[in-house]
């Protein structure tokens, strides 16, 4: 899979980056909000234990979901060194490693709260770490749109705002659910602005993966 993402023309990598963060969006959505929020048992393993053996399938499905949300971020990393590649080799290789490291992460929390080695409350701190080099992720990125010559600059300066407001998971600001609302859809407007821009406009990126 690797190679053959790495071989993909920016056009075609920006086609690939579009549709699996779509794709990813609409699965974690689902997989949060609906699936492993009912097994959140913070400080509790047995507790947890108990939920997953009376409801396995679901916990299965959110487990298999996640997994396939954490390998599309893998492609969407590895599309993304394509696209941003022919700007600068090296900000697109800090891109891609970042978001690898933070898929990374999650997989070995993921894993290891499927086999009852941690609670939730664990999970979400394990996640948490995640998400700094997730931030990390799409500062850097945006820095590498502002910088690419080929992306609108607009994008890069979203992208960078968007990697701020990810401090609400790392410092409880007690914000009020209104404002909690906007900074979340700022991350979500962020990333598929570039999305879509991506898909629209592929054509118009450089020809060739140098």
């Amino acid at each position: 899979m690797k190679n053959c993402i790495l071989n993909l023309s920016p056009s075609k990598a920006a086609m690939v980056v579009g549709i699996a963060f779509i794709t990813s969006v609409f699965i974690v959505t689902l997989v949060d909000d609906f699936l492993l929020a009912n097994f959140v048992v913070p400080g509790d393993t047995e507790a947890l234990s108990n939920e997953i053996e009376a409801n396995g399938r679901l916990f299965g499905f959110a487990v298999g979901g996640y997994l396939l949300v954490l390998m599309l971020d893998t492609i969407i990393s590895l599309a993304l060194y394509v696209v941003l590649k022919p700007a600068n080799k090296n900000l697109a290789t800090l891109t891609s490693v970042l978001r690898l490291l933070y898929a990374f992460i999650l997989v070995i929390g993921l894993v290891a709260l499927a086999f009852h080695i941690i609670d939730a409350y664990s999970y979400a701190s394990i996640k948490l770490v995640g998400y700094i080099f997730f931030a990390l992720h799409i500062f850097v990125l945006g820095y590498s749109v502002l910088k690419s010559g080929y992306i609108p600059k607009s994008l890069g300066v979203l992208l960078m705002l968007a990697s701020f407001t990810y401090i609400v998971f790392f410092v409880d600001l007690h914000l009020p659910k209104s404002l909690m609302a906007i900074i979340m859809l700022t991350m979500a407007i962020a990333e598929l602005s570039l999305s879509i821009w991506l898909i629209v406009k592929r054509n118009g990126l450089p020809k060739k993966n140098r």
